[in-house]
């Protein structure tokens, strides 16, 4: 092995585990790491053709991700709040930001509006990881977060395709204008009607195969066609990606694709910020730090006024419009990827010089959000900064969004489990592989999706959390992938109680030595109803009977155990 690869990974071992014990993203490590491994550091790589088609294929992954966040249905949920105050935010920014921009700089008016419009997005990925961290995702303020952040990546759909608009290749800003709204509401259109009924079968024949490589190539697959489609069509590859990503959103599949790409996402997307952070040209950001400090502050300050202002129009708490206004007022990867894409394309709107700055801007202001924040905890916590607390409970509308009860498994077992919870109005969600058994579940009106139980990622993206989650119930009928659903619901939920269905004694204890808090062995417990209607026809009284078997259920049915077989 070559001792440069050597060298990096340490490199970027040490970066990320000391960033990440900062709680800053480990993104930033990776772009730390392209810097020190770049030609202006240790020089242990040169950018080639290799690592700029790594870079790409990362950028087509951040795209997807991107995409696939946004759904149909819930953009139609939190439209008010989307297009209100997401829309107002993002105005603001670029009303604030434009005359600046053009006084101090030689740019043309469309480059001060494209870059005026590339500054006013925020990190979605640094912001929604700190408002998990917080704990903070769906109080108010997490969901008005989100919102802005959602039209934020509706907003690339346009603002990819102006490009040339932007870069002054097209001079009829009317007439693009117009192209651009006919292929951004074409694009959404045909997400609809495509994801439904052409995407969602097609999955649905994969997934009959259960298995995981073939499902894995199969989104792989759908992310390539559709960047070469769009490439093709003389738009940017990434807005393929993100149109994947969207198609993907609108099937049953997309809590389960989102768990099974992820890893590899975070790959590729780790290996576009080592190119990006080689590509940056440290002499030259030395020469111009006073610039690249001043538009650091700037950028900071301009994002944080504008933002909290708008806020406090919507009525929303002091404390609430502060910490939004905190968590947005970074640069993002949009303005990252715009910015790159400028400079593979060949598109001249801005000075490269000047790109390189700004990209040295935004990646500072996304490393400096977590200790603004630490910062306003302190001032909070002693007292010298709004003493309220910040809201950390969900409000009742939440109820539907996060169950009280997870049922793995929808067999007759789990059907049975939702009708009865469903009786009681108690909010559920139940999760199963089995494609026919999650559309006739919803046929019937059960809320069941799609998604691998044994999988972490799913579970969490399904509500199961530390003390919100009142119970979950584990009705799988194979006993290996009982334990590892097990296994992951106790990773995330520790102190989760855990109702397992278990096919005989045997397995009944495995999964109460797992942790599980009760484990009904189902042959058991049918041959106790069976029993029990054998002495009702017999005579014995409804007290005889309840004494008997509450008799043989103590301990773990332990005065069964020397006497029944584990055999079926």
């Amino acid at each position: 092995m070559s001792i440069s690869v050597l060298i990096f990974l340490a490199v970027v071992f040490v970066l990320v585990y000391s960033l990440r014990m900062a709680k800053i993203s480990a993104l930033v490590a990776f772009l730390f790491a392209g810097i020190l491994s770049g030609p202006h550091a240790l020089n242990l790589f040169e950018i080639n053709e290799t690592w700029q088609f790594l870079g790409d294929i990362g950028i087509l992954f951040l795209w997807f991700t991107i995409g696939l966040e946004i759904n149909i249905r819930r953009l139609w949920n939190l439209r008010h709040t989307i297009f209100g105050f997401g829309a107002a935010q993002v105005m603001m920014v670029a009303i604030m930001l434009f005359p600046l921009l053009f006084g101090v700089t030689v740019w043309s008016v469309m480059g001060c509006v494209m870059v005026s419009l590339m500054l006013a997005m925020s990190s979605t990925s640094s912001a929604m990881d700190l408002l998990a961290s917080r704990n903070q995702v769906n109080t108010n303020m997490g969901r008005q977060t989100f919102s802005i952040l959602l039209f934020q990546d509706l907003l690339s759909i346009p603002l990819l395709a102006m490009l040339p608009v932007f870069a002054g290749k097209s001079f009829d800003l009317g007439a693009s204008a117009i192209d651009v709204i006919v292929i951004s509401v074409a694009l959404i259109v045909s997400v609809v009607v495509i994801g439904r009924f052409v995407l969602n079968p097609l999955l649905k024949l994969v997934s009959k195969l259960k298995s995981k490589e073939a499902f894995l190539l199969a989104v792989m697959l759908n992310i390539v066609i559709w960047a070469v489609l769009l490439d093709l069509m003389g738009l940017p590859a990434g807005l393929g990606a993100f149109l994947a990503g969207m198609l993907m959103s609108e099937t049953v599949y997309r809590h389960q694709i989102d768990a099974e790409i992820d890893p590899y996402a975070t790959l590729f997307l780790a290996l576009f910020f080592v190119v990006l952070g080689m590509g940056l040209n440290l002499p030259m950001l030395g020469e111009y730090w006073y610039i690249v400090l001043g538009g650091l502050i700037g950028l900071v300050a301009i994002k944080f006024i504008a933002i909290f202002m708008v806020a406090r129009v919507r009525n929303v708490s002091i404390p609430d419009a502060t910490m939004i206004a905190l968590l947005l007022a970074q640069g993002g990867e949009f303005a990252l990827l715009m910015l790159q894409t400028l400079k593979t394309s060949g598109i001249d709107a801005i000075p490269l010089t000047h790109q390189e700055i700004l990209s040295a801007i935004i990646i500072l202001s996304i490393m400096t959000t977590p200790i603004l924040l630490a910062l306003y905890d302190y001032l909070r916590r002693t007292g010298r900064l709004m003493v309220q607390r910040f809201p950390r409970t969900l409000d009742d509308a939440d109820a539907t969004i996060k169950p009280d009860v997870i049922i793995c498994g929808f067999g007759r077992v789990g059907q049975i489990v939702a009708q009865m919870l469903e009786s009681q109005h108690v909010p559920y969600v139940a999760i199963d592989l089995d494609v026919s058994s999650v559309m006739v579940g919803r046929e019937r009106g059960f809320n069941v999706v799609y998604g691998n139980t044994t999988n972490a990622s799913v579970l969490r993206d399904f509500g199961l959390a530390p003390r919100r989650v009142r119970a979950v119930v584990v009705a799988l009928d194979n006993a290996g992938t009982a334990r590892k659903t097990v296994a992951a619901i106790k990773t995330i939920a520790p102190r989760a109680k855990i109702f397992a269905r278990a096919r005989n004694l045997a397995d009944s204890k495995v999964l109460l030595k797992d942790g599980c808090y009760a484990a009904m062995p189902e042959t058991i417990e049918s041959s106790f109803f069976l029993g029990r209607s054998v002495l009702n026809h017999l005579g014995a009284s409804d007290v005889q009977i309840r004494r008997l078997l509450d008799n043989m259920r103590t301990n773990d049915y332990a005065e069964l155990d020397p006497q029944i077989s584990d055999k079926q």
